[in-house]
């Protein structure tokens, strides 16, 4: 059964729970631990902000969060559910009614207008095409891009193309939203227009989000934080996580400045 913890007087259940995780591949000069040691749990509502360098292991382990790549060791659990006792339909499956998943870079049918490419994660769960179009362009309206539903994804811009794969991400209404990346190819201001809707998702609609970044300015905003460095991941504890994220933000600046001063 699925434990909760009381926190300030409100119950807190986890949605993922990540044990013992160790992921290892083959490397030219033998196996190497991308995921050296997990655990860790997302609850249920949370902004939870997975945060590191380039080639910490982000990828790694929001790949095995996803269910897309089994770890070498450890559960990955949804709820009760664990994960990789699934099998491979299973998962598909799993991933299809469950989570909504937006990357830094998008794949788009060339041949299907933005309401269609939207629509097509419904026509593959079986829903009829009306049907799924339909909730294509409620989708597209929470993300204020209705307008745009004729045309072509690569007529949009780049701030347009990621709003546009936040509907497709929610248009299958998602227990939780994970976003890889998803400001790493765009400007300040549409980064922030990103960061904003899925703040929208997370506190006007409900639902968990897992961000994953490199981009220490986010961190804030997140009301738990799971910092991997090296394959090792771990949550950042305090009763206050702005104070947190902002001291890792300065510890961060610090850093860059003396790298700088020792490259002169």
């Amino acid at each position: 059964m699925t434990k909760t913890t009381k926190k300030s007087d409100v119950l807190v259940k986890p949605i993922i729970s990540v044990n013992n995780v160790r992921h290892t591949v083959q490397a030219k000069n033998g196996p190497v631990d991308i995921i050296k040691n997990a655990n860790f749990t997302v609850n249920e509502g949370s902004f939870t902000i997975i945060y590191g360098p380039s080639g910490s292991g982000k990828s790694s382990l929001l790949n095995a969060i996803t269910s897309m790549d089994e770890p070498t060791e450890g559960s990955i659990c949804y709820q009760d559910r664990d994960l990789y006792k699934m099998n491979i339909n299973d998962r598909a499956y799993f991933r299809a009614h469950t989570m909504g998943i937006v990357y830094q870079t998008n794949n788009w049918v060339k041949s299907l207008s933005v309401v269609d490419n939207v629509a097509l994660p419904l026509v593959f769960l079986g829903i009829r095409r009306e049907n799924a179009r339909k909730s294509a362009m409620e989708s597209l309206e929470r993300v204020g891009m209705q307008e745009q539903a004729p045309k072509s994804p690569f007529d949009l811009s780049g701030g347009e193309q990621q709003r546009v794969a936040m509907a497709r991400a929610t248009v299958n209404n998602p227990t939780y939203i994970v976003a890889d990346e998803p400001t790493g190819n765009l400007d300040s201001a549409n980064g922030d227009h990103i960061i904003e809707l899925l703040q929208y998702f997370n506190q006007q609609l409900g639902r968990t989000i897992v961000l994953v970044t490199h981009n220490m300015e986010y961190l804030p905003i997140g009301n738990q934080l799971i910092a991997i460095e090296d394959g090792n991941a771990r949550i950042v504890e305090s009763e206050n996580i702005h104070d947190v994220s902002n001291e890792i933000i300065h510890q961060t600046i610090k850093r860059m400045t003396r790298w700088s001063s020792d490259a002169k």
